[in-house]
């Protein structure tokens, strides 16, 4: 995985923003709500949010860990790259997304044609 993969990706999903946060985060929003962070200092590392009941053992898999100050939100941060295949990233980005989606209003979810 790099940037720019993770960027195709992640734009073609509906409604996707992104923006710079914290001077080196690129940020990757659905309807305003962050679903993935980028560090763009350094070596690539990727926070994105899981399902509760793989929290655990994905946050204890080599490369990877609790994402600082969004860990009880259930975010993992990986920080080795190769730790993921092309297909679990797509994955694990893809359902970050849908968990935060499916948590917007309904009134903010057919603003953003999202119904």
């Amino acid at each position: 995985m790099d940037i720019e993969t993770l960027r195709d990706f992640c734009l073609k999903l509906p409604a996707v923003t992104e923006d710079v946060k914290w001077g080196n985060d690129l940020c990757f929003s659905v309807a305003g709500k962050m679903f993935s962070v980028a560090g763009l200092d350094g070596p690539l590392t990727v926070s994105f949010k899981v399902k509760d009941e793989e929290f655990d053992e994905l946050s204890n898999s080599p490369g990877m860990k609790p994402a600082p100050y969004v860990a009880r939100y259930k975010w993992v941060l990986v920080e080795e790259v190769d730790a993921l295949t092309l297909k679990e990233w797509k994955h694990y980005v893809k359902q970050s997304y849908d968990l935060v989606r499916a948590k917007l209003p309904k009134k903010v979810a057919r603003q953003h044609g999202l119904e």
